[in-house]
């Protein structure tokens, strides 16, 4: 089987994300902004390429996401197009050998919320044929109009590929509670200890504690409070080594003895940009160049506002994805990581994602570790 015990042991099967092709901007009717947008998916999958190349020379199997040809199998039930698979690792986590995944179909919702006496809904033709008394009521009171889930087709080439291996598999589905937890950005595995990130700052860490031990009854689990993406915060690249954004006071409780190289706000000033369009977007997405040509403001706004998330979880450099223990790739240069890297006897490889400030996709977002080498250690033996 699969398994997954600590994130630095040796990667031997990753997914890998995927985005729109060129194609699916057609309906764009401002010539420029179109071509912005061909322009970012034909760069974006270049880029992809370049990861996967650089993983299969270290001998990783790549498995990608998929998309479906059809762009109307790829809307929400307002006729928004759906997040493209950019980010397997927000919907999925192998844990040990048990893989977490809360990627759900649209179709589901309906099926979560439909009277007995409605018809089915398996498309969003269907969708559109269904008597609009029952999508009005779908959509206003159900909120079915901000449903903005994956497509769980989408990951099927990965969940088949987990289940060819005999991987017991979680799947979160709308209304089980832990969909927190069912996320691989959300939490650091260190053997016998499992890292938690929080959602937000002043969230209720007594209920999320309930909610992990209940699920993870063999590990010690442990609560960081990250107010977002763990992966987005810090970084343990090996034992004994954290790269973190900023001081997190934890950290004295969480990691006892570990080194810690702090960054703070070593990237903002390299932004400067998209701190003035943040005021326009509420930080939702950057296209370098474009930050005040109000056609892809409203371009992206009117139609792609729903895809984005805020973009300062990825600017920095904490977001990694690590190899093996001497090997780690980031997206770009940093000093000060660089140099605690060749301290712990780890190299750097650097590979570039041109959008990422778009996508909101740090490296360690746009994968997916499924399977690494290795066996359960406990890094702190003197916990009970």
């Amino acid at each position: 089987m699969y398994s997954v015990y600590q994130h630095w042991d040796p990667l031997k099967v990753c997914a890998v994300g995927r985005s729109y092709p060129p194609e699916f901007y057609s309906w764009i009717t401002i010539p420029h902004v179109r071509e912005l947008f061909e322009k970012i998916a034909i760069e974006t999958e270049e880029d992809y390429q370049n990861i996967i190349r650089k993983l299969q020379s270290f001998g990783v199997e790549v498995v990608r996401t998929d998309i479906s040809n059809d762009i109307d199998q790829c809307r929400t039930y307002n006729g928004n197009l759906l997040p493209p698979p950019m980010c397997p690792r927000d919907i999925s986590v192998m844990i040990g050998e048990k893989f977490y995944y809360n990627s759900y179909s649209t179709t589901l919702a309906y099926d979560q919320v439909r009277d007995p006496s409605w018809p089915d809904c398996n498309s969003y033709q269907e969708w559109k044929l269904l008597p609009e008394w029952i999508r009005k009521e779908c959509i206003e009171f159900h909120n079915l109009g901000h449903v903005h889930c994956q497509r769980m087709d989408f990951f099927d080439s990965i969940i088949k590929k987990v289940q060819s291996h005999g991987n017991t598999i979680v799947h979160d589905k709308p209304g089980t509670g832990f969909s927190s937890l069912v996320n691989g950005a959300m939490v650091s595995r260190i053997g016998r200890d499992l890292f938690f990130g929080t959602q937000k700052y002043n969230q209720d860490q007594t209920l999320l504690a309930q909610l992990i031990d209940k699920e993870f009854t063999n590990t010690r689990n442990h609560i960081v409070n990250t107010g977002g993406h763990s992966d987005g915060t810090y970084c343990p690249v090996a034992p004994g080594l954290i790269i973190s954004l900023h001081d997190v006071p934890t950290y004295a409780d969480t990691f006892p003895g570990w080194e810690v190289i702090y960054l703070p706000n070593q990237s903002w000033d390299a932004v400067q940009p998209f701190l003035d369009l943040k005021q326009k977007n509420k930080g939702k997405w950057w296209i370098p160049g474009f930050e005040h040509d109000q056609d892809v403001v409203n371009i992206v706004e009117t139609w792609l506002s729903h895809w984005t998330g805020y973009i300062e979880e990825t600017v920095f450099d904490v977001n990694m994805l690590i190899i093996d223990p001497k090997n780690v790739i980031v997206f770009n240069y940093n000093k000060q990581v660089f140099d605690a890297l060749d301290r712990y006897g780890i190299t750097p490889h650097i590979v570039t994602f041109r959008h990422r400030y778009f996508w909101d996709g740090g490296i360690h977002c746009v994968t997916s570790d499924l399977h690494r080498e290795g066996v359960m250690q406990d890094y702190f033996p003197n916990r009970s």
